[in-house]
Formats: structure tokens, C-alpha cells, sequence
């Protein structure tokens, strides 16, 4: 009987040898005359500890790992095929590790656990069920229960999915489209990419639903460059449900209609910003358009359009199978369901981590993260992208929740968490999100493009010493009109960070810290 290994074929994995380890252990195996199915698994999101190998036995799936090829010949020799674990490198039941076992998985329940490509196996651990639901729904019906789930967007705006899709709905128009927006542009930022890479049919059940909610026959998946095995995973998914019946004229043989494509993203990070990337979608240079008509009345193609992103579109087809009061049990206030945490930078144990609204930044870095990966103190930690705020450790406590974020002036975002230790100079990473705005600006309104330049020269006065007082008053006024000035989110949230790295660590500009300047 033959031994089911599980190797991951995810981005992280092969970038540190995955496919080396795969290839060592088919032919050890073939040189050993061990008979063995290697299956190509999507991660599981604990990153530090790829290539992580996972064992099918009768007690669960046995983990190992990091691997690297030249380990390969001794697990043979230690029994690892069998499951059993005395080796170093052993793990255990993949399940009991801590950072796994302590998750809320809906999203990412699948993830890590089958073929990504494999039908049979999503089909078998609940794929499709809301689909079929869906398909037994009149529309109003599906847009309700996404509504009473109170899942929001999950990127900047967190706005109500329903509510957008309620719009699109009720718009008038023969045709109209789903956009998913994957071009995840922000710093620290992954979920989106595990999705499409470990899960890629969720993402176009998802899609499908959104199509039969509001009368959309067309879907588009805008995604980011440079991602080419998302993108390739997409395209076989793609192409396998259409061959099943999943996706094309008549879905399920139910005479409805819904086509998907993927889109290769410009390469810009304004084209994150959905009105930039629809103007990219028609073949236009991405550059934001003035609001209103807002998208969900006149959109791609001048046509009503949803644009959602991957881990909005990804929560669907839960909602609708185990329905909305499943996934409203799970989260906080107006912040319902889970977030899929991405903890990156200085940290010991970065990876994915999805948990239900309400956890702290305190218990994901100390509980989860293990502290910094440098073994100094945490100094900062940067939540929601580039252009996010950065919190210092007195706002460590607060908890995951839109609204609990927006009164410390942060954001969550895409729950992207990027952590520095106290080597780091808040005034620099500052000036670098000046920076970064002036290289990413689209152009079109002057805050933004002429604003971030000027942002860059008055913090390099101010590090420089040069009337230091003077331009720091000088910058908190460039922020204010960059924030109440620019037609989008790119120039009106770039003073997140420098004014939060100001705010709360003076010391790094030259200021007095925050007591003196009390006293």
C-alpha cells in the first residue's frame, strides 16, 4: 500500500525548494523501493517552517519540516515515510502545532489540506455546496444573507459587501460584470496569493455566486503581475470547472450563465485602487477616476460592476452553505467573520493566521509570532500596507476591529502587520512612504503628486536638523492637505504613517518624546 506525501506547491514553498525536496523524495522512494503518491498541497500558512512535509497516517497527517533535499535520504532512514517521528525535524500532528490549533479557519479551512487543482478533493471537503444553494436562490435571497452574514470589504474601505451588491442588483442594465481585485500590491500582504494559489476554486465559486446575485454573466480577475503561478492556477481552475459545468453557459445545466477570466495586473499599485484598475481592465493607463459614478452604477465598461477582493469573494461560498449566522457568530461589533492576519518583517514566525475579529496585535505577535526575529524588542508595528499607520506598543491591546482601528486613526486593511524592532527609524520609514507615494502616484491630482515630493524633501530637512520646529509644522500641514486633498486613497493615506511615526515616536525627527513635550 502506498504512502501519501504531501509537498506544498505555493509560491513561499518553491521559492525555498520545494520542488527539490519532491523530486528527492520520489527517487529516494524509487531507490528504496518504497511505494509512495506524492500530492502537491497547497501551505498552510506557518511560512517559517516550509518546505513543510506532511505524512498521511491513520493518527492524522505527521509534519516535517523545514526540509531542504539534502535531508531527504536521512527521514527515509529514520522510518519519516511510515509517519513515525523520531527525527529532529518532526512536527508532529500538523494539527496540534500551537499556531495552526489555535485558528478560527473558515476561509482558509481547505488550504494546505488538498490538491489545489483536484475537483474530487474540493468537492469533498464542502466545495460547491453554495453554489448549488445559490443556484436554488433567487437573487434578492443570496444578496440578503451575504448582507446579514456583515461581511465587509477586506481591504481599505471595509465596506458592507451586501450593500454593494445590493446596488448592482437594483441597477438598471441588461450587463453587468464581477471584478475581483488581486492586485496585492500592499507591503506584508499574502492571503490573497495563498487563496489563488491553494484554493483556487473558492475564489471562482465566489465570483459565480456574486455573478448570479446581481445578474452579472462576465467575471474578470485582475491580477497582480508579478504573480504568474497565481495567475497559472487560475487559468487550470478556470478551465477545469468550466469543463465539470461549474462555469459557462449553463451552470449546473440550469440554464444560467457565467464566463470568468484572469487579467494580467499593469504593474502599478495604483491599479489596486478599484476605479484605477478598471480604467487598466479596458486597456486604458491606470489612473483614478473622479467619483461619482461610482462603479456598482457605472463601472467596467460604463456598465454596473462589482468590484470586490479576493478574501471578500472567498468568504462567500460559506456564507452561503452553512448560512449568514454561521459566519456572523464569528468576529466583533460591526467587524463580523474572521481576518486572515499576515504577520511579516522582524518576526520569528511569519505566516498566515486567520482568526475572528476581536484577537490583539499583542497576543498575534507575542502568541503567534514568537517576538522578533532579531530577539530585540518590538519598537513598531505597521498594520494595513505602505500606507498604513504605525502603532506603537501603548496600542497593542487594542483589538482587531474596523472601528476599534479607526478611532486609534488607523486602518486594518488587508490585515497585513509588518513588525520592527527598536533598530528601526520610524523618521526614515516615514520619508519612505512619502517616497513610495511619489513613485506609485497616478498623476492625476496635484496633493498627491506634487505633495509626496514636497514630503520627501521637509522630512529629509528635518533629519537633517534644518529648521527642524519650522518644517515639522510644515509637514503635519502638507499631511492635512494631502489627507482632505487627494482624490483617492493613495495621496489621502500616506499621512497614516508619517503622521503616526511622528506622533508617536518624536525621538526618531529630533523631537522631544512624548513626556517632555507633556511637561
Amino acid at each position: 500500500m502506498s504512502t501519501r506525501i504531501y509537498v506544498p506547491c505555493d509560491s513561499a514553498a518553491l521559492a525555498v525548494g520545494a520542488d527539490d525536496v519532491a523530486a528527492t523524495v520520489a527517487a529516494e522512494a524509487a531507490r528504496r523501493g518504497v511505494d509512495v503518491e506524492i500530492v502537491r498541497n497547497g501551505t498552510r500558512g506557518l511560512l517559517w517552517l516550509e518546505p513543510l512535509v506532511e505524512i498521511d497516517t491513520p493518527a492524522g497527517r505527521i509534519g516535517f519540516g523545514p526540509l531542504d533535499a539534502a535531508d531527504v535520504p536521512a527521514l527515509f532512514d529514520a522510518g519519516f515515510h511510515t509517519g513515525v517521528g523520531d527525527h529532529p525535524l518532526c512536527l508532529g500532528l500538523v494539527e496540534d502545532i500551537p499556531y495552526l490549533a489555535r485558528q478560527q479557519r473558515l476561509t482558509f479551512s481547505r488550504i494546505g489540506i488538498t490538491d489545489p487543482l483536484s475537483l474530487d478533493d474540493y468537492e469533498a471537503h464542502g466545495g460547491f455546496r453554495g453554489l448549488r444553494n445559490a443556484l436554488l436562490m433567487a437573487p434578492s435571497e443570496i444578496v440578503a444573507a451575504v448582507t446579514s452574514s456583515g461581511l465587509r470589504g477586506r481591504g481599505g474601505a471595509a465596506f458592507p459587501t451586501g450593500i454593494k451588491w445590493n446596488t448592482v442588483l437594483k441597477a438598471p442594465g441588461t450587463e453587468k460584470y464581477i471584478v475581483c481585485n488581486a492586485d496585492e500590491g500592499d507591503s506584508g500582504t499574502f492571503a490573497d496569493r495563498i487563496v489563488m494559489e491553494s484554493d483556487p476554486y473558492m475564489l471562482v465559486e465566489g465570483m459565480t455566486i456574486a455573478g448570479i446575485a446581481v445578474g452579472a454573466t462576465r467575471g474578470y480577475i485582475y491580477v497582480r503581475s508579478e504573480y504568474p503561478h497565481a495567475m497559472a492556477r487560475l487559468e487550470a481552475a478556470i478551465d477545469k470547472a468550466r469543463q465539470a459545468g461549474f462555469l459557462g453557459r449553463s451552470l449546473l445545466s440550469t440554464g444560467r450563465t457565467f464566463e470568468l477570466e484572469v487579467r494580467k495586473g499593469a504593474g502599478a499599485y495604483i491599479c489596486g485602487e478599484e476605479t484605477a484598475l478598471l480604467e487598466s481592465l479596458e486597456g486604458k493607463r491606470g489612473i483614478v477616476r473622479a467619483k461619482p459614478p461610482l462603479p456598482a452604477l457605472a463601472g467596467l465598461f460604463g456598465k454596473p460592476t462589482v468590484i470586490n477582493n479576493v478574501l471578500s469573494l472567498a468568504a462567500v461560498p460559506l456564507i452561503l452553505d452553512k448560512g449568514a449566522q454561521y459566519y456572523q457568530d464569528y468576529g466583533m461589533g460591526r467587524s463580523r467573520g474572521t481576518l486572515p492576519v499576515q504577520l511579516a518583517g522582524n518576526i520569528k514566525h511569519g505566516g498566515l493566521i486567520e482568526l475572528a475579529f476581536g484577537v490583539t496585535l499583542r497576543e498575534i505577535l507575542y502568541h503567534f509570532g514568537g517576538g522578533s526575529a532579531s530577539g530585540r524588542p518590538i519598537k513598531a508595528v505597521q498594520v494595513g500596507g505602505p500606507l498604513g499607520a504605525y502603532l506603537p506598543e501603548s496600542q497593542w491591546d487594542t483589538p482587531l476591529d474596523y472601528e476599534a482601528f479607526a478611532a486609534l486613526w488607523a486602518v486594518l486593511g488587508h490585515g497585513g502587520i509588518v513588525v520592527h524592532d527598536d533598530s528601526a527609524d520610524l523618521a526614515q520609514l516615514a520619508r519612505y512612504a512619502m517616497e513610495f507615494c511619489a513613485a506609485e502616484s497616478c498623476g492625476k491630482c496635484t496633493p498627491c503628486r506634487i505633495g509626496s515630493t514636497r514630503g520627501v524633501e521637509v522630512i529629509d530637512k528635518i533629519r537633517a536638523g534644518h529648521q527642524r520646529a519650522q518644517q515639522v509644522v510644515l509637514l503635519r500641514d502638507l499631511c492635512d492637505t494631502m489627507l482632505n486633498g487627494s482624490l483617492c486613497a493613495m495621496g489621502g493615506m500616506t499621512p497614516y504613517p508619517v503622521l503616526s511615526a511622528l506622533n508617536h515616536f518624536p525621538q526618531d525627527f529630533g523631537q522631544p518624546g512624548a513626556d517632555q513635550q507633556a511637561a
